[in-house]
């Protein structure tokens, strides 16, 4: 008796705690544990606090010590207070304190494959509704009826056996075209919602909204929280307009109700380093200091987003096992994860509140589009190795191509995305030219105009020609280009710069005559690509490797007027190292910026650098290569010091990534954070500060398929086609869109 009146110190922090907040409801505590001695009963707070606790007595009929302790392991693990940690943080995190309704025994269901349907017709909208209580439907189904929007459905059921074959035939009665689907319990919303976006079938729609049947029986509002969150997406008035400056606003990535926005760190409970893992998988950081997410996990959200989920590549068996828990489990790191996939694109997450006030100032389109100059035409560089040459066979073994590097690529540390391999085109051998036109079709279809393709000629001895050559005989298959002359020795180790030489270039006397010549059947085809609708394009790799640039350009010019192609467009690459002979700014029509050549300086470096290891993580033991920061590169390639530096003619440029590990293993250099997302931030960034400037308001692309670089814009089974996607979007010329409504066809089809 007398252990209640000397306390320790912590239990006198929990007295005067519990005594502050209100939460000690002494009439609930001496009715519920009457049999305590009576002497306790006189004191009821300090016997919760030196004996009631640790028996798992409840301090008021809403707050359970030992559901807490076990809802929050970590908690547990610190061994602190359960009703302490409520009180001091738990309660603003919204934990959970008190015990869940038993898991519902359900049987067992295998999820069905999903087919594309070829040739169905597609709406401009999906609404997607995930069903776990089947008493909430007709809540569901009735403001279905009322949204006066175009929109497809589809509708995942938790299977409960006969009771959801008889609810999936109601809903199928109601919307024939819809498509239903029950699966089993797991994953909650999320994984159904998931089975959706893996399978394809959310693709080609301008916004796609998610909903389910959300009770939150450990909430007291659950059914107001509901309500509130269905009717913030779906509002009985205005929803049409509201719609329109959603999918309008290029800001814009993600719509919640108000009030749903979390951006403070105190809503994170157990979740950090699951979201954390989570996020890594389509390399995208988190820090604990600025944690924000959208809550409730009903929404709308647009194509990119749903690209980058279905890039994580998560399947069933990675959710955990349904046991009613409330955090810490991956359904919930997946919600908390969505914040981050929207900023990554520089996109916002949006309220309704926020949509309702911009419809009524200005359009969005015209808003959030003002300054984001398109570019007048699109290059991206082109790799013709992806067929075997005896040179290649001698040199790295027989059938050797580019495939086998990256197939051989291997992920370096955690989040790491290797190896990077195709998807719709296959593994192509280029020597089979249909492969070339819809290579073509797909760049057409994103707004890019022509390819620049590497052209390897050492003083007359051509290399890996057979692609273009074989395209000249083919007049059918429409595939514009212009030549690269990729004019450095080849060496063994393939960086560029020291090695063994394999193919050396020598620059003879007399070479610019020999190279012109060794040209002109590419120029003289009509899909031969002029930029300025007159001069035919010619870009030289390394121009200060030649020992005379500027009397060598010259005699080039010289004996293209000569041969009579008349004046030629001649461009250089912006090398990031300077070679044995400057060149005169002057001496081309433009310069080629190509990154990351130029653009990686000291600060950018995540490990390599003289700071070391700043991954936060360990790597591939033996691992000495170079790991720098994607958006760092792309935030400095607008910075105008930088920009100062360049020519004034210059194209600027942008790259889906950069990571040669495939090549060069463990001695590789690569940019960790470069995904669909992030080079869509890139590009808009460009627009607004550098697409204006740029010669002739150009913009270059490295590459389109430098697979062993994992420099790739055609599609990936790590990407599918969200970076053609993204560039489609950004460019938005009135060609792309046009070349581009097969595809959409195509793809509502699916």
């Amino acid at each position: 008796m007398l252990r209640i009146f000397s306390m320790t110190p912590s239990e006198r922090r929990l007295y005067a705690a519990a005594r502050r907040s209100g939460q000690f409801d002494a009439n609930y505590y001496t009715g519920a544990y009457s049999h305590i001695h009576p002497f306790f009963l006189r004191f009821p707070l300090r016997h919760y606090v030196v004996f009631g606790e640790a028996r798992g007595f409840r301090p008021n009929p809403d707050f359970s010590p030992a559901a807490y302790l076990e809802y929050n392991p970590d908690v547990a693990e610190a061994g602190m207070s359960p009703l302490g940690h409520w009180l001091s943080g738990g309660q603003g995190e919204g934990r959970i304190h008190k015990e869940l309704p038993k898991v519902e025994a359900m049987p067992e269901r295998r999820a069905p494959a999903l087919r594309l349907e070829t040739g169905r017709p597609r709406a401009r909208f999906a609404v997607v509704i995930h069903v776990y209580y089947p008493d909430l439907w007709p809540e569901f189904e009735q403001r279905l009826t009322e949204l006066g929007i175009d929109y497809d459905l589809f509708v995942t059921l938790t299977w409960r056996g006969e009771e959801t074959e008889a609810l999936a035939e109601e809903i199928q009665g109601r919307w024939p075209e819809a498509t239903v689907l029950p699966l089993e319990n797991k994953g909650r919303d999320i994984l159904p919602f998931l089975t959706l976006v893996n399978a394809g079938v959310l693709e080609g729609y301008d916004a796609v909204c998610k909903i389910h049947t959300k009770k939150s029986p450990h909430r007291q509002d659950g059914d107001h929280w509901r309500r509130h969150l269905v009717s913030g997406v779906l509002p009985e008035a205005g929803l049409s307009r509201l719609l329109d400056q959603f999918v309008a606003d290029p800001q814009a990535g993600f719509w919640v109700a108000d009030g749903q926005f979390y951006d403070d760190t105190r809503w994170w409970g157990t979740n950090f380093e699951t979201t954390r893992r989570l996020l890594r998988r389509i390399e995208i950081e988190i820090d604990r200091d600025h944690l924000s997410f959208p809550a409730g996990s009903i929404y709308w959200v647009k194509p990119l987003v749903l690209g980058m989920l279905r890039a994580m590549h998560l399947e069933a068996g990675q959710f955990e096992v349904e046991r009613t828990q409330v955090d810490g489990t991956l359904a919930h790191a997946m919600e908390r994860a969505m914040g981050f996939v929207v900023r990554a694109g520089g996109q916002r997450v949006i309220q309704t509140s926020e949509l309702v006030e911009d419809a009524k100032t200005s359009p969005a389109q015209a808003e959030g589009e003002a300054g984001l100059a398109r570019p007048g035409f699109v290059s991206a560089f082109y790799l013709p190795q992806f067929h075997p040459v005896p040179e290649n066979d001698r040199w790295w073994g027989k059938g050797f191509t580019e495939w086998r590097g990256a197939v051989g690529a291997r992920p370096m540390f955690e989040g790491h995305s290797q190896p990077m391999l195709p998807s719709d085109l296959g593994f192509y051998d280029l020597r089979v030219t249909e492969v070339m036109g819809e290579q073509a079709e797909l760049a057409r279809g994103a707004g890019i105009d022509a390819f620049c393709v590497y052209h390897y000629w050492f003083d007359g001895r051509r290399i890996l020609e057979q692609p273009l050559d074989r395209l000249l005989a083919r007049p059918e298959i429409d595939f514009p280009f212009y030549l690269c002359w990729a004019n450095e020795s080849w060496r063994r180790n393939w960086d560029g710069l020291s090695g063994t030489v394999l193919l050396e270039q020598s620059y003879a006397e007399g070479f610019e005559a020999a190279l012109v010549e060794g040209s002109l059947p590419y120029m003289r085809d009509p899909r031969y690509s002029r930029p300025d609708g007159t001069r035919p394009r010619f870009v030289i790799y390394r121009p200060e490797d030649m020992p005379d640039p500027a009397g060598s350009v010259a005699r080039m010019r010289a004996a293209w007027r000569a041969a009579g192609i008349g004046e030629v467009e001649l461009g250089a690459v912006r090398f990031h190292i300077e070679g044995a002979h400057p060149v005169p700014e002057e001496t081309f029509d433009f310069w080629v910026e190509m990154p990351p050549h130029g653009l990686v300086k000291e600060p950018d470096y995540l490990f390599g650098g003289p700071k070391g290891n700043l991954l936060q993580r360990e790597t591939q033991p033996g691992f000495e290569g170079l790991v720098y920061d994607y958006a760092r590169v792309a935030a400095r390639s607008t910075d105008p010091a930088y920009v100062r530096s360049l020519p004034r003619s210059t194209i600027c440029g942008a790259m889906p990534g950069w990571d040669n590990t495939a090549r060069r293993g463990l001695k590789g250099h690569l940019a960790y954070g470069a995904n669909p997302a992030s080079f869509r931030r890139w590009l808009m960034d460009l627009q607004r500060k550098r697409i204006a400037g740029s010669y002739r308001q150009e913009l270059f692309l490295n590459a389109w398929n430098e697979w062993a670089e994992k420099a790739v814009l055609e599609p990936s089974q790590a990407w599918g086609d969200l970076y053609l996607q993204v560039l489609r979007e950004r460019i938005d010329t009135a060609e792309a869109q046009t070349a581009a409504e097969p595809l959409r066809r195509q793809a509502a089809g699916s």
